[in-house]
């Protein structure tokens, strides 16, 4: 199956907003230089009031242009950013579209399976077959309980992640999450980056599990993302969700300060626990937005 087409080269977008931001901030520093040394310096001879008036709106015109120039640069990254989590969700969605598909494909030729042990008489291997027919199709139900086919396709995807790394997985959604009060696909980037963390920090933990909560009360709407992995080092756990924290040797500490400051966004919020069994997040988002928030 094609994948999405991409909207805009967010690559190019990115490296070029950038070095308008770059250029600009380096043409602002110039000029506020030209002009301070111009308003300093005194007037003489060669110095025209009618130049110096010239040099003078020309480095004010210059650094409103700078000015407008960055925040236009800025603006491009933040809708770069947020087409991408789009795409990434869109992908997911048609991900878990042909998972069911296939299951659906699939389903005949089970039944038929069935049918030749049990005229066969193989009871036992008749139930056995059942048996894990039932637990592949169950995995796939247990995500699609949420009225978000986003939040259920990154639930399927990250489930799927799990298995290929021998992490038992245990979702438990006890909500539809009906009227979640923010984009889903910004939800998405919220338990795509806690689930990512999760599956990292269990890389080398025996008998690895993931646990998975989504539930909700008269006020807010609560996840949990929770691991039996090796915790976070106490030193950190202060400053876990401040830019450039990070638990990785790789790591560039954003992903929790981004996913804090989604949720704060929305008038949500997120803490860490670490009670020796592992590490749990979390989060949660009131029914209703505080505040208009941009989508």
């Amino acid at each position: 199956m094609k994948q999405p087409r991409r909207l805009m080269n967010h690559t190019d977008v990115k490296k070029a907003s950038t070095y308008a931001i770059a250029v600009n901030g380096l043409e602002m520093g110039l000029i506020a230089i030209v002009l301070a040394a111009e308003l300093i310096q005194p007037s003489g001879e060669t110095n025209h009031p009618l130049l110096r008036l010239l040099v003078i709106t020309a480095a004010v015109a210059v650094l409103l242009g700078a000015l407008i120039d960055i925040r236009d640069a800025l603006v491009i990254r933040r809708i770069a950013s947020q087409v991408d989590d789009l795409e990434q969700a869109v992908t997911n969605v048609e991900q878990l579209n042909i998972t069911l598909r296939a299951q659906r494909h699939d389903f005949l030729n089970h039944l038929q399976v069935v049918y030749s042990l049990m005229e066969m008489q193989e009871w036992e291997e008749a139930s056995a077959y059942i048996e894990d027919v039932y637990g592949k199709i169950t995995a796939v139900s247990s995500v699609l309980r949420t009225a978000s086919p986003a939040v259920n396709a990154l639930l399927q995807v990250k489930i799927g992640a799990c298995e290929k790394a021998g992490i038992r997985t245990d979702v438990q959604i006890q909500s539809a999450w009906k009227d979640l009060p923010m984009p889903a696909w910004e939800m998405c980037k919220v338990l795509s980056n806690l689930l990512d963390n999760a599956i990292d920090a269990l890389r080398d933990t025996p008998e690895p599990a993931l646990r998975i909560t989504l539930t909700e009360d008269l006020h807010s709407y609560h996840f949990t993302v929770a691991d039996n992995g090796p915790g976070i080092p106490e030193e950190l756990r202060e400053t876990i969700f401040d830019a450039g924290t990070t638990t990785k040797e790789s790591g560039h500490g954003m992903g929790l300060y981004i996913t804090r400051e989604t949720l704060r966004n929305y008038g949500g919020d997120i803490r860490v626990r670490c009670d020796g069994d592992g590490t749990a997040f979390e989060g949660w988002v009131p029914r209703s937005a505080p505040r208009e928030t941009e989508n």
